[in-house]
């Protein structure tokens, strides 16, 4: 147990800043980085503050859709976004395109470690994947549909608020499902009964 809660909040302050490493790339950020930052361009609430306030109203719709939070869901609302709050006011925006393209790649690296660990833990998922497996069982739609819909609706939202919409979103989405199932059998605290009796990696998902 004491393995499983060091790993949880390990795991969920590395994901802070990886994400924190994300934005001062300046390269663009996930969707849900994309909407938070900008709601805090308009409100004047710092990134990661938002985005834990994000969270807590993501896990209000978990109400309708019958979810329960787990442990590593509350925890995931108050832990990213203080780690990358903290982050954020320590690390200094990238400046030129190599040390903007280090940070990125080092930031989607660390929130696929971070993700391993958060997930690996088996505390419960962050309120947005709730969301997306709420939605998959009360309505039926496949995960992958409530995903793209939910994650590509922020995005497009973020991006009028002016979020930051690049390069870096694309590597992100394409390189972070495949990151995390290298990471998460690794770090999986079942490793030793879920992994081996299925002979295969859990699905990737995201610490969010």
């Amino acid at each position: 147990m004491t393995r499983r809660v060091l790993q949880l909040l390990v795991g969920l302050v590395l994901y802070g800043i990886g994400c924190a490493l994300t934005v001062e790339a300046g390269l663009g950020v996930d969707p849900w980085t994309v909407f938070a930052e900008g709601v805090s361009i308009h409100t004047g609430i710092g990134i990661g503050w938002m985005t834990s306030i994000i969270g807590f109203l993501v896990l209000l719709l978990w109400i309708p859709l019958r979810q329960k939070p787990g442990i590593g869901t509350i925890a995931n609302i108050v832990l990213v976004g203080t780690s990358m709050q903290f982050a954020l006011s320590v690390i200094p925006p990238m400046s030129g395109v190599a040390a903007q393209f280090a940070a990125l790649f080092g930031g989607i690296l660390l929130v696929a470690v971070a993700s391993g660990l958060y997930i690996g833990a088996h505390f419960g998922p962050g309120p947005r994947d709730g969301l997306m497996t709420g939605m998959h069982s009360r309505l039926g739609w496949p995960i992958f549909a409530c995903r793209a819909l939910v994650e590509l609706s922020v995005l497009f939202v973020g991006w009028l608020l002016g979020g930051t919409v690049g390069v870096g979103t694309v590597l992100f989405a394409v390189l972070i499902g495949p990151l995390v199932h290298l990471a998460l059998p690794l770090l999986d605290t079942r490793r030793g009964t879920t992994v081996r009796a299925t002979s295969a990696a859990p699905e990737p998902q995201t610490a969010e």
